[in-house]
């Protein structure tokens, strides 16, 4: 089986200009399936939950809690198999 990568990235939310990542639901390290929520977005409108795509495992998380992230910004990175 070959190692992937994937980057988890800040998703569009529409027009705000202020995303906060309040929570990782996930620390390095662990598995994940399909579905799962990693992380927690916060607007000034509403908080978004954001799940994987994929089945794998946290490799990295390059933005900590609390950060304020701009859209398609890389949070974090899942490794998967194919």
């Amino acid at each position: 089986m070959s190692q992937k990568e994937f980057l988890l990235r800040t998703p569009d939310l529409g027009d705000t200009e202020k995303i906060e990542l309040i929570r990782w639901s996930v620390t390095i390290g662990d598995s994940i399936e399909i579905g799962d929520e990693v992380i927690e977005l916060v607007t000034d409108k509403a908080a978004f939950p954001v799940e994987s795509p994929h089945k794998g495992i946290l490799k990295e998380i390059r933005i900590p809690a609390g950060s304020v992230v701009t859209k398609g910004q890389i949070l974090g990175v899942l490794e998967i198999s194919e």
